[in-house]
């Protein structure tokens, strides 16, 4: 037993009679104060939707433990504000403790904990910028002299000496928030887990963890368990919190050189599963070994980084010369044995779109600093950039809601990065209506006989996803015409 369970044993669901945490007084609504700055309170005219009241319920119905799967987009950053609000109200919580993958999430928590009334320790890179005032500011609130303190790390900071000495001074009243908690399931980071600090709440459009279930567990044993109800993106989309969508497959053909590779790749997918068999006794999953794994990756990159995508992306944006506010997703990975970098498609895209086109456009990767990327969030919001061409960078928290459509040349098979980007594009934002999606689908080359049953079952999952999409659109009708000869193809049409 945790010697922080005293608070967790005093809190209870808050009363949701009008607003949290709103009071009526007079006919009118007015705030209510915290006792000094820096403390949680909610913003003035701030109106949390059904389902986030409901989902701020069900982590004290569940003791202060759980973990929130919302579609992304739908405002888990707030409905996780209002949970600390809340918690300074019942209990007077004394230090929100957020944990992010990456830097430029840690700055995003910070300009969304300022609209709370908080001044949140942003703590990561440089140890000397930010210990010396972690340090002070827990002396502070230990000797009385400070109410509440708020530090947003990330989660390579969390494991590191620097923090990890610091959280053992944190007091019981601490409450731990996980953004895109799942990748906090890794062994290394869910060691580093305070385990004094009982308040937990994770947020995750995503929470499972991709070829890890270990780690999946983990995850909710830390946490807590997902709770009730979950917000999907056709709820997201239904209530208003999403905005609708129309969504074009594009299929794409492989070049005779790639056709040939995936061929082979494909028929090694089967000699290790007809192996796999003979081994075991037993049919296994697709993707329950390492070998199969790796196979399957290798022919990912290789569908990735098709050639005709950059030939099939010019044909469309040459009719889409006034486009603004366009997103374009590229692939991160090369064909193996091959000597192009990660970033060639990248380049070529932005070579395609900057120099042939004469688009007004700039790259985001994982490489462009800080400073960098608030420029250009603010120059495409501005609409001064007319497209970002990005890889990974843009699948996790960014928000940049003014993106009104996106083209994405590749996706992983991780289902995590399709439903990420998908709430990326549906942020609602001040004259958007409608998002516009184009997804460029490479069709498998003629197969024969020995491969294709194997193909059947790897295009099952894909097709799922597309599938999934298409029928959520305010277009699904023609979408799924464009699919139905995929389907056909390879008897897939119970999908």
């Amino acid at each position: 037993m945790y010697f922080t369970r005293s608070p967790i044993q005093k809190i209870k669901p808050p009363v949701f009679s009008l607003k949290l945490p709103f009071v009526r007084e007079n006919g009118g609504v007015y705030q209510v104060k915290s006792s000094s700055p820096g403390c949680p309170k909610m913003p003035d005219m701030l109106h949390l939707r059904e389902y986030q009241r409901q989902a701020v319920n069900s982590w004290f119905a569940n003791h202060g433990r759980g973990t929130l799967k919302m579609a992304t987009g739908s405002g888990k950053t707030i409905t996780a504000l209002a949970i600390a609000c809340e918690l300074y109200k019942q209990i007077g919580l004394q230090i929100l403790l957020v944990v992010c993958p990456y830097r430029h999430l840690v700055s995003q928590w910070g300009r969304e904990c300022e609209k709370f009334n908080l001044q949140p320790i942003l703590a990561f890179e440089n140890l000397r910028t930010w210990q010396s005032q972690l340090s002070m500011q827990l002396y502070n609130l230990r000797s009385g002299s400070q109410n509440f303190v708020t530090v947003i790390t990330t989660n390579s900071t969390l494991i590191s000496e620097g923090l990890q000495s610091q959280l053992k001074y944190f007091p019981p009243k601490t409450l731990i928030i996980g953004d895109e908690a799942h990748n906090l399931g890794s062994p290394k980071l869910e060691d580093s887990l305070p385990r004094n600090v009982g308040l937990r709440l994770a947020l995750s459009a995503t929470p499972e963890r991709y070829f890890d279930e270990g780690g999946t567990q983990s995850l909710f044993d830390y946490f807590g368990s997902v709770l009730q109800p979950e917000f999907s993106l056709k709820d997201a989309i239904n209530q208003g919190a999403l905005v609708h969508y129309l969504y074009y497959p594009i299929l794409v053909e492989l070049t005779e050189i790639e056709s040939i590779n995936y061929l082979k790749i494909t028929k090694r997918i089967g000699r290790s599963l007809k192996y796999r068999e003979r081994q075991d006794g037993a049919i296994l999953d697709l993707e329950d070994n390492e070998d199969i794994k790796s196979l399957l990756i290798k022919r990912a990159r290789l569908i990735g980084t098709a050639e005709n995508k950059l030939v099939a992306l010019k044909e469309l944006m040459q009719t889409r010369r006034d486009t603004s506010h366009t997103l374009f997703y590229c692939s991160d990975g090369s064909q193996e044995n091959s000597h192009r970098s990660s970033l060639h498609q990248l380049k070529e895209v932005a070579k395609i779109l900057g120099v042939e086109l004469g688009y007004k456009i700039s790259t985001y990767t994982a490489h462009t600093s800080l400073q960098e990327r608030e420029t250009l969030r603010r120059q495409f919001e501005d609409g001064e950039l007319q497209g970002l061409v990005a890889i990974r960078c843009l699948d996790e928290g960014v928000d940049i809601p003014a993106i009104q459509t996106a083209v994405i040349l590749s996706s992983s098979g991780n289902p995590r990065q399709f439903i990420q980007r998908r709430g990326r594009v549906l942020r609602p934002h001040p004259g958007k209506e409608r998002a516009t999606i184009f997804d460029m689908i490479v069709l498998p080359p003629t197969l024969d006989r020995e491969a294709i049953e194997i193909e059947r079952n790897l295009l099952k999952k894909e097709l799922k996803r597309f599938v999934e999409f298409a029928d959520l659109a305010d277009n699904a009708g023609k979408a799924r015409m464009e699919l139905l000869n995929l389907q056909k193809r390879y008897g897939l049409l119970d999908i």
